[in-house]
């Protein structure tokens, strides 16, 4: 082969690349998972579902570690979609975040869900939301959810695990005593040792005490979703 004909087949490759990356990072959430899934979801979920202690990630490590490729990840996608919109829409003050086959609810102090101080009992207001919740669980039986339960950097280590432990215990309580099946849920918790933002400024040490909920396609969602694309 010519050095000209390489020339041209190198820029021709580069020229794909690209658009290859601005069609990623264009597409929507379901578009996303027929592609992370075949490509990308396993490096990913091998990264970061594996490292539960590293940095914030460990809840998006989990639902990354989900993925389901090529056409039944783009089913599952779509019915991920539906639940996320529905949770944001009924509960607006909670941050909802799409994460390939799954979906992510961040609730802090600025979201209503809130505990009693240095307590692990929840608010009536924290009832409330988390009502609005659990109905929208029972509308999407086919779904594992992880609850996670993280504090600030004030206090002592001790007593911030202890105290993450018991309100990540005291949310997935609540679900399942709301009827919903215990097989569901994983509850794990951090104490300050995962914060998402700046622990030196108050409104840092806010939004780290807070509770992760991670809602992922059960096994049951997957077989339907492979059988039904015929994979």
């Amino acid at each position: 082969m010519n050095l000209v004909k390489k020339i041209s087949i190198f820029f021709i490759a580069v020229s794909f690349l690209f658009a290859s990356c601005e069609a990623y990072n264009n597409s929507n959430k379901t578009q996303r998972a027929a592609v992370i899934g075949g490509v990308a979801g396993g490096i990913l979920g091998a990264i970061l579902g594996n490292n539960v202690g590293s940095g914030g990630n460990s809840e998006l490590g989990a639902v990354l570690g989900t993925v389901v490729g090529g056409a039944a990840g783009a089913i599952i996608g779509n019915q991920m979609d539906k639940q996320a919109k529905q949770i944001q829409e009924e509960i607006p003050g909670a941050e909802v975040k799409r994460v390939d086959d799954g979906i992510v609810v961040t609730f802090d102090e600025n979201s209503g869900v809130t505990f009693a101080v240095n307590k692990a009992i929840l608010t009536d207001e924290a009832k409330t939301l988390l009502n609005k919740l659990v109905n929208i669980l029972r509308e999407y039986p086919d779904t594992n959810v992880l609850i996670a339960g993280h504090t600030d950097s004030t206090g002592s280590d001790a007593l911030n695990m202890a105290l993450s432990e018991k309100r990540a215990k005291a949310v997935t309580a609540y679900f399942e005593n709301a009827g919903l099946a215990s097989s569901r849920f994983t509850t794990k918790w951090y104490g300050e040792t995962q914060p998402a933002y700046d622990n030196s400024t108050p409104e840092g040490r806010a939004k780290n005490r807070r509770v992760n909920i991670a809602i992922v396609p059960n096994e049951k969602m997957k077989e339907a979703a492979k059988q039904q694309a015929g994979q």
